[in-house]
């Protein structure tokens, strides 16, 4: 179409053009033409946040889910650096996802005026690419070559600022169709090479992880890993890549991982790596897997070329999206292989590391977890944060459906409730489950107020031990008995859940809390429980007082 319309009337049309349904923000004076235009966008959802940080990760996780680029809307100066977490997040995580961010006139720039940060330049080191649209007729211009950029090669996040007389001028503009992302198909001879090296190969195993998989990926993947007895371990928090009852399925890496998959790691003279960048955290700080891993094989299947040997060494280098690469590795595996036994060995493994265990504290999380793989549909969305609670999650739970796991690899506090509040309104007829410590839930619980406007059903466990947990745990390693800034005051969060208009229940003892979750997950809407642990169990496997005694 073209027409004469205002800078925020072409924006918004612009996004309809692109399939958006849903947007996140926290309003600002400074795109009042955009907020206007949305009136008359009834097919497009505004969800109204209480924080920018939380609207910048509702819109992350909406990435995460759609494939699609997450937008967010948020004003000049405190909104965008409010924000900012979130873009960080998207791109550590390699998550599409669109930051529109109102600015100073055009006029005023360059005087600091009220709220002016140079956008582009603060968001160059966060983003994929960060601009600010001068003209009201090029906005479907940067609106498409946005969404190609968040989605295309390693997708991630893409910041555009928004002069507010900009957004107020009326121009003539030509829309441009929907941009999808552009299909990255698997070089057959690439294909080759991984099977030769497949068939040399004594102690092979696979890592998947990334931002590219659904549910054909991972099933197409799992058929192959199957038929090869290849055994596969999920990156960090990626462990809904495929489905944790594939027989081969060996257990996730990260922090606390299982110490036999570890060795299994070590042990193995090829790694085919699907998808993941070999990230800190996945390879415990470039040691578990090195750059150079002498004595291994490195296969590397990644959709953006500038990742295939960037950090490690590559011998046979895939550049192909995950649909692409395991829709071909499923169709040419020979239906004469002979499964190695090596992958069924690993997820027996993994099943007894999966296995909770009492650890005998008054309310042991290990037992609560169980009793959740009893209660809870198997194609729950769980979204957590950051900190050790998250550990009994990523060790106990067993992820489904994809997408089943929401969590920053990026390590940001805060990001639970927020993701699963996009997480119920974007997948309404399956449970959102809000997996929050005392410190992460206070960073971003206002967000209950959005899940109460939403009428989003959610559950949340606030597992509260009065302490930021991960950082007490390095504390205690490193000066033992010597506590400073870890301790918490905390409120009474049921009587806060309360407040917002959700059911709660505190819960003091492991015997109480199967009783109280079969009532929580009665209720319509947000439900809490207010888990109240010790500090002494610190992780699934690490007390206080075995750290302090190592010490």
């Amino acid at each position: 179409m073209t027409s004469n319309r205002t800078g925020g009337r072409i924006l918004v049309d612009a996004l309809r053009a692109q399939g958006c349904d849903r947007i996140f923000t926290v309003p600002g004076e400074s795109f009042l033409p955009v907020l206007d235009a949305l009136v008359d966008a009834p097919d497009i959802d505004v969800v109204v946040t209480r924080a920018e940080g939380g609207a910048a990760f509702m819109a992350e996780a909406d990435g995460k889910m759609t494939h699609r680029p997450g937008v967010c809307f948020v004003t000049r100066g405190p909104g965008a650096t409010n924000a900012s977490i979130g873009v960080h997040v998207a791109m550590q995580d390699s998550t599409p996802m669109i930051l529109f961010v109102g600015d100073v006139a055009r006029d005023a720039r360059d005087r600091e005026g009220f709220q002016e940060v140079d956008f582009p330049a603060f968001f160059a080191p966060l983003a994929k690419w960060s601009a600010r649209i001068e003209h009201a007729a090029r906005i479907p211009e940067y609106v498409a070559r946005a969404y190609a950029t968040a989605m295309n090669g390693r997708p991630g996040p893409v910041v555009l600022a928004l002069p507010e007389d900009m957004l107020g001028n009326d121009a003539e503009a030509v829309d441009r169709p929907r941009v999808d992302r552009a299909p990255q198909a698997c070089d057959l001879e690439a294909i080759n090479a991984l099977y030769d090296r497949l068939r040399s190969a004594k102690a092979p195993v696979a890592i998947v992880g990334g931002s590219d998989w659904d549910a054909g990926a991972g099933d197409d993947f799992a058929l192959f890993a199957i038929r090869t007895g290849l055994p596969v371990a999920a990156a960090f928090r990626r462990q809904d890549a495929l489905p944790n009852d594939c027989p081969v399925y060996a257990g996730n890496l990260g922090y606390g991982p299982n110490p036999r998959l570890i060795e299994r790691i070590k042990q193995a003279d090829l790694l085919l790596v699907v998808g993941a960048r070999l990230g800190e955290a996945t390879t415990d700080g470039y040691e578990l897997i090195t750059p150079d891993h002498p004595g291994q094989v490195l296969v590397h299947v990644h959709p953006d070329p500038e990742e295939l040997n960037r950090v490690y060494r590559t011998d046979v280098a895939i550049c192909a999206d995950m649909r692409s690469f395991a829709r071909a590795v499923a169709c040419t595996i020979d239906e004469t292989t002979i499964a190695s036994p090596r992958g069924a060995e690993a997820h027996s493994e993994w099943e007894e590391w999966n296995t909770p265990f009492a650890n005998h504290m008054r309310l042991d999380l290990g037992l609560c977890w169980a009793e959740l793989r009893e209660q809870l549909p198997a194609d729950s969305i769980i979204c957590n944060g950051a900190g050790n609670f998250s550990a009994w999650a990523h060790r106990f739970w067993r992820y489904a459906a994809q997408p089943s796991q929401l969590a920053p690899t990026a390590g940001a506090m805060g990001y639970g409730v927020p993701a699963a509040v996009a997480a119920a309104i974007r997948f309404p007829d399956r449970r959102a489950v809000a997996v929050a410590g005392d410190g992460d839930f206070q960073m971003n619980g206002q967000e209950l107020a959005t899940a109460a406007r939403q009428g989003a059903r959610l559950l949340v466990l606030l597992i509260d031990n009065g302490s930021y947990g991960t950082i007490r745990m390095h504390q205690e390693r490193r000066y033992p008995e010597r506590v400073s800034a870890t301790d918490l005051t905390n409120p009474d969060f049921a009587a806060l859940a309360r407040a917002y208009g959700g059911w709660a229940e505190t819960v003091e003892t492991t015997d109480q809390f199967a009783p109280a979750l079969t009532r929580a997950l009665e209720q319509p809407g947000i439900a809490l429980l207010h888990l109240k642990t010790d500090i002494e169990r610190i992780s699934p496997t690490l007390t206080v007082s075995g750290l302090r005694a190592k010490g």
